[in-house]
């Protein structure tokens, strides 16, 4: 009998943004990470780096109970190459921690700390589709910027005005 697994739908979905997001990131050039819309706005190598590393937030979720942001290491892309290659390294470790986790690991308490306080804590199973749903939503500001810049916005759940192909979820 197949049981209900949380963690393969959350990989399902996962799985169905991939390349949408490798397809942005593919597109930013180094020369414009610290290029930003305005001065309140954050940089787009700082958005780019957002997306290519909120699969690992994904796979720490899953394997620790809490981040804490005083201490959480993010990498420090220098090119888009770099960019690429933690995307990749992220969206690896992302798969394989939802490839086996158990619903009740899942409902296990996750905890978002900063320098050991705690901000908030629940369910890790609300934290990852949290994440997922912010990580689309960073990708979706990313293609604002790169608009912005003249960067050709690519198919993601349809036809962009640069790219007229129809993409479904994980084309």
């Amino acid at each position: 009998m197949n049981e209900f697994s949380l963690g393969k739908l959350y990989l399902e979905e996962l799985e169905a943004e991939i390349k949408a997001s490798r397809k942005c990131l593919e597109r930013i050039p180094g020369k414009l990470f610290s290029w930003k819309p305005h001065e309140k706005s954050m940089e787009l190598g700082y958005l780019a780096l957002l997306v290519a590393e909120m699969p690992r937030w994904i796979a720490t979720m899953v394997k620790d109970d809490a981040i804490d942001l005083a201490t959480f290491k993010h990498s420090t892309p220098k090119t888009t190459e770099d960019l690429l290659a933690q995307f990749d390294e992220n969206i690896k470790m992302a798969k394989e921690s939802l490839q086996n986790v158990t619903n009740e690991q899942l409902d296990e308490t996750f905890s978002l700390k900063t320098n050991g306080q705690v901000i908030f804590s629940s369910p890790k199973k609300d934290n990852v589709s949290s994440t997922m749903n912010h990580w689309v939503h960073h990708r979706g500001q990313l293609t604002v910027y790169m608009r912005l810049n003249n960067i050709a916005v690519p198919s993601i759940y349809g036809p962009s005005a640069d790219d007229k192909n129809f993409s479904g979820p994980g084309q």
